[in-house]
């Protein structure tokens, strides 16, 4: 028997949306003035949003980040109490 050659299709799954009546209205407008099918232009969208998505920062990154630049005291994690309430309190 013969091997079937992997497929090179890719296999798409089907996804219920429910859109308000404008933005039905600008997904129609979009996939008319582009000559795109509508499922091809919010796959677009989905793809342009996560693009900008992924270069959000979590505010605990940001947080995180902003530490590592700071310039603490060696004993910081023994005496990390400590070491705060002295910055908090500090005019």
């Amino acid at each position: 028997m013969a091997k079937r050659k992997p497929s090179r299709h890719v296999v798409r799954e089907p996804v219920q949306v429910y859109l308000a009546a404008d933005d039905r209205k600008l997904l129609d407008s979009l996939a008319r003035a582009t000559g795109l099918s509508r499922a091809e232009v919010l796959r677009r969208g989905i793809r342009s949003f996560a693009a900008t998505a992924q270069s959000i920062k979590s505010p605990m990154l940001g947080f995180l980040d902003a530490m590592a630049r700071e310039d603490w005291p060696e004993e910081v994690a023994r005496r990390h109490d400590e070491i705060l309430a002295e910055i908090y309190r500090s005019p």
